[in-house]
């Protein structure tokens, strides 16, 4: 087996929010093909006692603690070298002295980074073939952060976006290879950095359509037998806070004006204190942190997806397609999924187009063949086996990649802003 050094943001384990949900399926997926090297940050206590498990896929290992606090305290010094304030959150002598010591000792060909952050460690690497696994455009997301606040914070997410931005281009130009979780994702970084634009590509993100699976019996986790909408997501992720809170102020008001008995159920992992506020709305319930999603999925009326912010592909939709269930989703949080919007699932870019297609669907609940169809999109469109196909073609210098999908995109406005001054 061939050696292969993996650099992780977050310990790629459990696969219960969105980036540990990819960044453990590749580990899995590599850990059958190479020996696997893996330097990973653990930035919540819980997580040590996953270690073992992921010791079982990996060869050599280096988990070093971080603490969110000391590490934002740490970024502002990002402010004084005119960085973007990701790098030195993520910096750490100690990990790249294991960096360093594997390169040295070890023969290894190929390095795969996943998220911006990492990237720091292995710039000096070469010739080993570097990939990295952007992810998401982040200097993007911060934009779409600018957009909701005020001074000075507006300010200080401009900067980021647009020295990350900068960074993104250096790293991508700089590595062998620069991958996104989506053909939409991957067509906009190449027009934000032309020079790099014949490195590119994607890999969608998977479901386990065994483990999602409407044909098993799950048990009713709700106590109402009324209407139920459901939200799932990690709920201390700024995204998913604004997408519920806009959700219960400006939508589920009217809704339940018109039909009385829904409920709206908000599901996810480490609610924020404002999540939390919301469960004092009638009809809102926030279940919080849950063994399992699937009952709560399986016994919804519908799911839905406000989301607001957002960038790349949302695990929710693509989970709650695969159960078979309608999905209701603003424009942002179906960017990047290759559904057909009204056969597969549902768009709604307002307040009064989630109230209208709700309050329609309720009242005239025959989605069961609309479920079918965004089951069959999943199993066609969204497997692992399928996508990380296309990482084994990136780390093999003698495997030309498959073109990408033509994707239609329009970046002018973020490209206008990412130029302006902060």
């Amino acid at each position: 087996m061939q050696d292969l050094l993996y650099l992780v943001h977050r310990i790629p384990y459990p696969p219960d929010k969105g980036d540990k949900i990819r960044s453990y399926h590749l580990l899995k997926h590599l850990s059958r093909r190479y020996r696997v090297h893996l330097g990973t940050f653990i930035d919540d206590p819980r997580d040590r006692a996953h270690i073992e498990t992921v010791k079982g896929l990996c060869g050599e290992t280096c988990f070093i603690d971080l603490s969110p606090r000391i590490a934002r305290l740490r970024s502002l010094g990002g402010m004084l070298l005119r960085q973007p304030l990701t790098l030195p959150y993520y910096r750490s002598g100690r990990l790249q002295a294991w960096v360093n010591g594997m390169l040295e000792t070890r023969s290894i060909p190929g390095i795969l980074v996943f998220s911006s952050g990492m990237a720091q460690y292995v710039r000096h690497a070469a010739p080993a073939r570097r990939i990295i696994d952007f992810v998401d455009i982040d200097s993007d997301k911060w934009m779409q952060y600018a957009a909701t606040r005020g001074w000075p914070m507006n300010w200080i997410y401009r900067r980021e976006s647009r020295l990350l931005l900068e960074y993104e281009r250096r790293v991508a130009a700089e590595f062998d290879g620069a991958a996104f979780v989506s053909a939409a994702e991957a067509d906009l970084f190449r027009r934000l950095a032309p020079e790099a634009a014949t490195k590119v590509t994607h890999f969608n993100n998977g479901v386990d359509t065994d483990y999602f699976s409407p044909g098993r019996e799950y048990p009713n986790p709700y106590a109402a037998s009324g209407r139920i909408l459901v939200f799932t997501g990690a709920m201390d992720y700024w995204a998913n806070v604004d997408a519920v809170e806009w959700f219960v102020r400006d939508i589920f008001p009217a809704l339940r004006r018109r039909l009385p008995d829904i409920e709206f159920h908000i599901v996810g992992a480490r609610p924020t204190a404002r999540v939390m506020t919301l469960s004092a709305v009638a009809g809102v319930r926030v279940a919080g942190s849950v063994p399992d999603i699937r009952p709560y999925l399986a016994h919804a009326s519908l799911a839905v997806a406000p989301l607001r912010i957002a960038r790349g592909i949302q695990n929710k939709v693509l989970e709650a397609m695969a159960m078979e269930k309608t999905v209701i989703a603003s424009p942002q949080a179906m960017e990047g999924i290759c559904a057909l919007p009204g056969k597969e699932l549902l768009v709604a870019a307002n307040e009064r187009e989630f109230v209208q297609q709700i309050i329609a669907l309720l009242q005239h609940p025959a989605h069961q063949a609309r479920g079918q169809l965004a089951r069959a999109r999943i199993l066609k469109d969204y497997t692992w086996e399928s996508g990380l196909a296309r990482v084994d073609a990136l780390l093999s210098q003698s495997v030309a990649m498959p073109p990408d999908i033509p994707y239609t995109y329009s970046v002018e406005g973020y490209l206008e802003s990412a130029e302006d001054p902060a």
